[in-house]
């Protein structure tokens, strides 16, 4: 009789290549940093090849960070992180479908609008950001994780261990177990499984929250869950 894993017992994910589309950005850059300092092959995308070499060789020649366009990171990537400002995510994942097939794709986009009186979660016609790449990617298995991050706490040399779980979501239990093994490669993190992929509103709707609290307190807040 075969046995039977533990709910936080994980696969071994240490060869895994992870590409950061829009990894550019704050929140793809510090992604990266993280997963090339835990021992990861990082490629970071860009519509630019050029700003992407760019942004790989400014988080420092060491950690072996290349980078590439869009399409290339995808196709190299043995899972692949989506990391672009909302505007621009249903657009380049369909421009993406074909490379994409096949890999566990990770969208940590949070649909969210900002005002004077502070930041607020958008409607997305599919529910989520999750569900709006499922509905682009049907032949990839996308899980929605790492949307609680703070992109400032990641790519700050001073902070070697980032106390914070991650919120795992996704349709595919082998998928979201990989993206907990993922997570726990990371000093401080822990990966939590939090439902199907219809529950991620609420987990990218959440993020709001957490910046009023970081202006508020002048912070980097994350979350926690107890008793788990």
């Amino acid at each position: 009789m075969s046995e039977q894993r533990t709910p936080h017992e994980v696969p071994d994910v240490a060869g895994l290549s992870i590409a950061v589309l829009g990894g550019t950005g704050d929140q793809g850059r510090g992604l990266a940093r993280r997963f090339a300092l835990a021992g990861h092959e990082v490629i970071i995308g860009s519509r630019s090849a050029e700003r992407a070499a760019a942004a790989a060789g400014e988080l420092g020649a060491g950690l072996g960070i290349r980078g590439a366009d869009n399409a290339a990171a995808a196709e190299q990537g043995d899972v692949v992180i989506v990391a672009v400002p909302w505007e621009g995510h249903r657009g380049l994942l369909a421009s993406l479908e074909g490379p994409l097939a096949g890999k566990i794709v990770i969208d940590c986009v949070n649909p969210l609008g900002f005002d004077k009186k502070g930041p607020f979660a958008l409607p997305v016609e599919e529910g989520s950001a999750a569900q709006q790449a499922e509905a682009v990617l049907p032949r990839s298995r996308v899980v929605g994780a790492f949307h609680h991050v703070s992109a400032v706490t990641l790519l700050n040399p001073e902070v070697e261990k980032i106390d914070l779980d991650v919120l795992v979501l996704g349709e595919d239990r082998e998928a979201t177990d990989i993206v907990r093994a993922l997570a726990a490669r990371i000093p401080g993190f822990r990966g939590i499984y939090a439902g199907r992929l219809r529950n991620a509103h609420q987990v990218e709707a959440l993020t709001a929250n957490l910046i009023a609290i970081n202006r508020r307190y002048k912070a980097h807040a994350g979350v926690r869950v107890t008793d788990v």
